[in-house]
């Protein structure tokens, strides 16, 4: 069994806050991908998820190994 659990898009954004990433400033407004940055990354990470989205625990793993997030960062 995995170790994360299923979890609202906009609570991992805000875990994902949290542990240091931030959105890039974007020219134009419209669209649902936000490109999030880190100090100590040199790759952005692109987030493509609604606010409302259940994430499921695979997917939770895959974003995990990409940003640094933990099951306790949520």
């Amino acid at each position: 069994m995995s170790q994360w659990p299923s979890s609202s898009a906009a609570k991992v954004l805000r875990a994902l806050h949290r542990i240091g990433w931030r959105e890039k400033p974007r020219i134009s407004k419209s669209g649902s991908h936000k490109q999030l940055e880190h100090v100590n990354y040199l790759y952005e990470f692109t987030w493509a998820f609604h606010d409302g989205e259940e994430i499921g625990p695979r997917m939770l793993a895959r974003i995990a190994k990409r940003t640094g997030l933990k099951p306790e960062d949520i």
